[in-house]
């Protein structure tokens, strides 16, 4: 499966640009010709999505998006310069035209979609919402947490998500957000909450090598979306003269 990331990467790239069309040129493909590069933006580090390797190269299915972009656009893979975004950097950074194109994990949601100023352009992963405790805790379903200390990323759609869930089973909470992953990681290990909430795919690959952690039986599951973000880019890729 792994083999097959950078032609994954190129079919989902050739799919966007088929799905959303060309109708709406503008002028961001223009400038990303103009000066010969793409900007991308992607997670600060996210094992198999998009983190740096020991020669600082950046890797993964985010970046091999990224990738396939950069060579419908330029004939070369390589064009591309990564932007590591923190989920509250993400959309700004996005709108204020400082990266051309979004790719790392991120909800697709109604309001995003509608009301940010960009394109959605395609799905590139569905995941689901997890919770992971301590195994020396004791707990086995979600329904245990009620008074918890749970961590999240801020200014995500995770911390909504849980007030739901705790919401709707009645129980209470006290929240301790943090800007990236690898702070909320640290502040479990260190004993400062009681469970961590996120994508399972970013939790799973942050879970200690001893394996003190585990995921609840009953995790929180909602179709969530790692979404590639244009800002009128994507939709004009085959708009050349």
């Amino acid at each position: 499966m792994m083999k097959n990331k950078p032609l994954i990467a190129a079919s989902t790239a050739l799919a966007l640009i088929t799905t959303v069309g060309i109708a709406q040129a503008g002028t961001t493909l223009d400038s990303v010709q103009k000066k010969g590069f793409l900007q991308c933006g992607v997670n600060t580090g996210l094992a198999g999505f998009s983190a740096p390797d020991k020669k600082g190269h950046w890797r993964g299915l985010d970046v091999d998006v990224c990738r396939a972009v950069s060579a419908a656009v330029f004939g070369d893979a390589d064009k591309v310069k990564y932007t590591p975004l923190t989920a509250k950097e993400r959309f700004t950074a996005l709108q204020s035209g400082e990266i051309e194109m979004l790719s790392r994990n991120t909800t697709w949601t109604i309001t995003r979609d509608t009301a940010l100023g960009f394109n959605f352009a395609g799905v590139s992963y569905y995941d689901g919402q997890a919770f992971m405790v301590k195994k020396d805790l004791g707990l086995t379903s979600a329904k245990e947490l009620d008074g918890a200390t749970a961590c999240a990323d801020a200014g995500t759609t995770t911390e909504l998500n849980m007030a739901d869930y705790f919401r709707q089973h009645n129980m209470a909470y006290e929240l301790i957000a943090f800007d990236t992953p690898d702070q909320n990681i640290k502040a479990f290990e260190a004993g400062r909450c009681d469970v961590i909430t996120g994508d399972r795919s970013l939790l799973g690959c942050r879970n200690s090598p001893k394996n003190e952690s585990w995921f609840l039986a009953d995790n929180y599951f909602i179709n969530r979306l790692k979404f590639i973000g244009f800002k009128l880019f994507l939709v004009s890729v085959f708009d050349k003269k």
